[in-house]
């Protein structure tokens, strides 16, 4: 109970990135944002792949939330790297490979696509603990601006997927929003912000465990809340009574969408009513 009073008595970092976004944030352009990617390409590491991997809840979420044909349009992949930091990924090269020009048919046969098709959208992030410290924090910034303007160059829109803070430093969801906003601010990339989902989540259910027992990664909580703050942020999609639920208990699910979709809509609200930066 004392721990639960410790963290509810935390400074809003939801208030803190928005304060920071509201002084600067650049307005969204068709070429930096997708309302509804058709073919999405994650980039990132264990945060990722954990429980099955984020993308594969994202689709289930999506196949309960869109009607067979739309729901079959749509295509993601995942790129990870264990531990890995975002410098250490070569986007350019995933882009031009032809990543998913052939796929799985019912009888697990390969079947080759006539012709590759390029990605709308990348989903990124760097290693948990880049944005946060000091030591790699200008990295950081340097790494998502450049791997912004190489997904760019290949008519591709770059996005950033917020990452959480570790259960036992909870205060690290305030740096790692204020630089997840900053550096969407600088690159005019749409923000996901899943780290500061999992922070309210806790706020209101101290009990709940979004994370494994090393403290960082997901639990399959943790990787179903993230995957609802996705629907809602990249795919347009309220989570709310979509009954793919992970396995998990139906109230547990029920209150996961209800705090992903909660912390994306006052995000995007505040985002849109900020003032816009001249671009």
């Amino acid at each position: 109970m004392q721990a639960k009073t410790s963290v509810s008595c935390r400074k809003s970092p939801l208030l803190l990135a928005l304060a920071i976004a509201s002084v600067t944030w650049p307005s969204f352009t068709a070429a930096s944002s997708v309302e509804r990617p058709s073919r999405l390409l994650y980039v990132g590491n264990s945060f990722y792949y954990y429980n099955n991997s984020l993308h594969g809840h994202v689709n289930r979420l999506l196949a309960d939330a869109l009607p067979k044909g739309e729901r079959e349009a749509l295509q993601s992949y995942s790129v990870t790297i264990s531990g890995g930091h975002l410098k250490w990924h070569n986007i350019g090269a995933y882009l031009d490979a032809g990543i998913g020009d052939s796929s799985f048919n019912e009888n697990n046969e390969v079947v080759v696509a006539a012709e590759s098709k390029r990605f709308d959208a990348v989903m990124m992030m760097d290693c948990s603990r880049c944005p946060y410290d000091e030591a790699t924090r200008t990295i950081f910034h340097r790494e998502v601006k450049r791997q912004g303007e190489t997904i760019r160059e290949r008519g591709v829109t770059p996005l950033l997927f917020m990452t959480w803070a570790y259960s036992d430093k909870p205060d690290m969801i305030d740096t790692l929003a204020r630089e997840y906003v900053r550096a969407g601010n600088d690159n005019n990339m749409r923000v996901v912000p899943a780290g500061l989902a999992f922070d309210r989540a806790l706020r209101e259910r101290a009990d709940l465990r979004l994370h494994t027992a090393d403290r960082r990664h997901p639990s399959l909580a943790g990787t179903y809340l993230a995957a609802c703050a996705v629907l809602a942020s990249v795919y347009r999609l309220d989570p709310r009574e979509n009954r793919y639920t992970a396995g998990l208990p139906a109230a547990d699910a029920a209150f996961l969408q209800q705090v992903a979709w909660a912390t994306v809509s006052d995000f995007e609200a505040m985002r849109a009513s900020a003032p816009q930066k001249p671009e």
